[in-house]
């Protein structure tokens, strides 16, 4: 006889390993005994290619779980379609135990388009909101502070203030005033160009001292404040917030608001009003040189024409936008500082928010400033 391993539910043959001889009750109540036996089946890795049914007694969903566990889904379905023997219950049970076990995971139905950007739309709408709160919030907290300051000077931080000008404007006046001399010279070539078929070319000075008076300057000089600064306040606020400096500076009995923010906003406004009137200048120099080159009209009549044509509140106009646009540029910069999270990922994601967001804020007070003094008659 051939060599036969046989214990209480299953049996191999020598003669045949791929061949295994099922017997007794698959129930739940053996459920323990048939799952350490088909373990130790499962550890031996023989891949069986045939099986014998037809002696196990009873057999229920637990059982049937293990056979489809020892022999595979496969097989199976085989021994359910072939074996004609088996009686029809225990036929429909095993086909369905592996078709249970080869179904595809279900797919959630396609959304309507419509609905999912309605539902993303509305997910904008909710986060802009709460970000618009944070936002009065944090201005309301800054502007508390700064008012608390006036009653005691003695705690203004000067030196702080003084090193954020510093960096803030006399390293970008360099900067400032290049890209606005040649967007002065931009606007003055265009304007010529156009003028020039209506034999008006003189207006260019006109457009040019407009143009930078009431928006280029203050609007070019914002958004590269936004760029350049508001990232900086960003990013040096993330890294301490990241460093736990922020924690020790509050374990230290400090207000981070008066140590870090006040100082950067009160820099902020000084500088901004400063770099937006040498842009004024900066660009009406660039428009300039182009009139002086191009339609000649020499430096002395450009002067001349700028005093008698354009009127002083129109540099007034523009040099009151400065305060605003610096005030929020610096708490927008500050406020995604204390939003970073504790990561360099976080610091990188906040920075570029905080250059998105104060270039829009910038470009949208502006045009509602523009429609505003166009309303007013001013």
């Amino acid at each position: 006889m051939p060599d036969v391993t046989t214990s209480h539910f299953i049996s191999t043959s020598s003669d045949d390993p791929a061949h295994l001889t099922l017997q007794g009750d698959w129930v739940l109540e053996h459920y323990a005994q048939l799952r350490q036996q088909v373990r130790e089946l499962s550890r031996s890795g023989t891949s069986y290619r045939s099986a014998d049914l037809h002696r196990i007694g009873r057999l229920d969903t637990a059982g049937g779980q293990l056979l489809a566990d020892l022999l595979g889904a496969e097989l199976i379905r085989q021994l359910a379609d072939s074996d004609r023997d088996l009686p029809e219950e225990r036929r429909v049970l095993l086909t369905r135990i592996a078709d249970s076990l080869q179904e595809e995971p279900p797919t959630h139905p396609q959304q309507n388009a419509a609905l999912e950007l309605l539902g993303n739309l509305g997910q904008y709408v909710v986060g802009l909101c709460q970000h618009t709160l944070v936002l009065l919030a944090f201005i309301g907290m800054t502007l508390a502070g700064m008012a608390a300051g006036l009653l005691r000077p003695g705690t203004w931080r000067i030196t702080s203030i003084v090193a954020q000008i510093e960096q803030i404007a006399l390293n970008a006046v360099a900067i400032v005033a290049l890209l606005t001399f040649m967007v002065g010279a931009v606007i003055a070539f265009l304007g010529a160009t156009v003028l020039a078929d209506f034999g008006a070319t003189i207006y260019t000075v006109d457009l040019v001292a407009f143009s930078f008076l009431r928006e280029f300057a203050v609007l070019l000089t914002a958004i590269l404040m936004a760029g350049r600064t508001a990232s900086a306040f960003t990013a040096q606020i993330g890294s301490m917030k990241a460093n736990e400096e922020i924690d020790a500076i509050r374990a230290l009995g400090l207000n981070p608001l008066h140590i870090l923010v006040i100082p950067r906003v009160i820099a902020m406004i000084i500088s901004l009003p400063a770099l937006t009137f040498i842009g004024m200048l900066s660009g009406m120099l660039g428009g300039a040189v182009v009139c002086s080159l191009a339609l000649d009209i020499s430096p002395t009549m450009f002067l001349h024409i700028l005093e008698q044509n354009v009127a002083v509140r129109h540099f007034y106009l523009g040099m009151a936008k400065a305060p605003l646009f610096a005030f929020l540029i610096a708490i927008i910069g500050c406020m995604e500082g204390f939003k970073v999270s504790g990561s360099a990922e976080s610091v990188g994601e906040h920075t570029t928010s905080a250059v998105v967001q104060s270039i829009f804020v910038v470009i949208l007070l502006d045009a509602l400033a523009a429609l505003f003094f166009m309303e007013m008659g001013w």
